[in-house]
């Protein structure tokens, strides 16, 4: 188009008019650059993944010298929409991904959204996984990537490349809190460098990571959701059908692998089945997540890396319904409507 014309153009628009809102966000690396790109994936329900990984995006960037992309769920309108389980925005930008960090849960991508991200991990991209990425995918056994819903017989891509599936609450969800305990063996492990005071909101999940996983945190299950609450005390079913002490042992709730994909390739990986945005106002979870990123990049662990938040960040507290208030001080909440990713930069 002649630039001459394009500027006539513009000027005759009606004031207030604006192009369409990016539908993802992207961070330019601030300082000297790594020359590393970070893709973070937002989309899941309840644990608010769409204001948690924007923040993480930030510290990545601005702290570390990282390029961070945030792909989103969005509606028809370019709205965030964290319902919206078949939405992926920008799917293209998983082709130049160097590292990956997820939280999502029960996605139905397209096929050809999927392809982006099956390539990624088959290239042996890092993976640092949140939350109910152990249950990232709900698609139908049609789709060409099947074998990695969260129900297929093998646990789906949580439990093949990751190290375990949707399995149970195993503190009382929304009422038992976690504290993390780093394992004793994994203390001079890099990833847990300057690692400590892990608590967060969200309850232990049940897990049990293969053989292969390094274990380097478990989950003490408190009876409440305050940083100083006693740990619960009580015996329940795993799923093997044996009674156990909620924290006798103690769940995993963070563990490393090295996993040999189909390509031959291998891929880096941090689970940890924290991670909501209310639990990333902890400074020791941000910190685990940002060491993890340099861990399965190859890239030599801070001391104690720097992970100050970026602006203000007060995230809504997990939920999936409007106005759902079950215990004073804690309100949970479904995700804010009427935002646009572009908001949130």
């Amino acid at each position: 188009m002649n630039r001459r014309f394009l500027l006539s153009l513009l000027a005759a628009l009606p004031l207030g008019f604006s192009f369409a809102a990016e539908d993802y966000l992207t961070f330019e690396p601030k300082g000297e650059s790594r020359g590393k790109h970070v893709v973070l994936i937002a989309g899941d329900e309840e644990y608010r993944s769409e204001e948690g990984l924007p923040q993480l995006a930030k510290i990545l960037s601005e702290r570390h010298g990282f390029k961070a992309t945030v792909l989103f769920s969005v509606d028809k309108d370019g709205f965030i929409d964290a319902n919206n389980q078949a939405s992926l925005t920008n799917p293209a930008a998983l082709d130049s991904a160097d590292a990956i960090i997820m939280l999502i849960r029960f996605r139905h991508w397209p096929d050809e959204a999927m392809k982006h991200f099956h390539d990624a991990v088959q290239r042996g991209v890092p993976i640092v996984a949140l939350r109910t990425a152990t249950h990232a995918f709900n698609m139908d056994k049609s789709s060409a990537y099947g074998a990695w819903a969260w129900n297929n017989a093998q646990g789906g891509f949580g439990r093949m490349v990751l190290g375990e599936t949707w399995v149970s609450h195993w503190g009382k969800h929304r009422a038992e809190a976690t504290k993390g305990i780093l394992e004793p063996s994994a203390k001079n492990n890099a990833v847990l460098r300057g690692v400590a005071d892990l608590f967060g909101t969200t309850d232990v999940y049940e897990a049990s990571p293969p053989a292969d996983s390094v274990i380097l945190v478990r989950g003490q299950v408190v009876a409440g959701m305050e940083p100083g609450s006693a740990p619960a005390n009580y015996r329940k079913k795993n799923k093997s059908g044996a009674e156990q002490g909620v924290n006798e042992p103690m769940m995993p709730i963070a563990w490393t692998r090295e996993v040999k994909n189909e390509a031959g390739k291998t891929n880096k990986i941090l689970c940890t089945t924290m991670g909501a945005a209310s639990d990333l106002t902890n400074e020791g979870l941000r910190r685990l997540v940002v060491n993890g990123v340099y861990w399965g990049l190859g890239l030599e662990v801070p001391a104690s890396a720097d992970v100050s938040l970026v602006g203000e960040f007060k995230p809504r507290m997990y939920g999936t319904k409007d106005g759902e208030d079950l215990k004073d001080p804690h309100r949970f909440n479904a995700f804010k409507r009427g935002v646009k990713p572009a908001d949130l930069k």
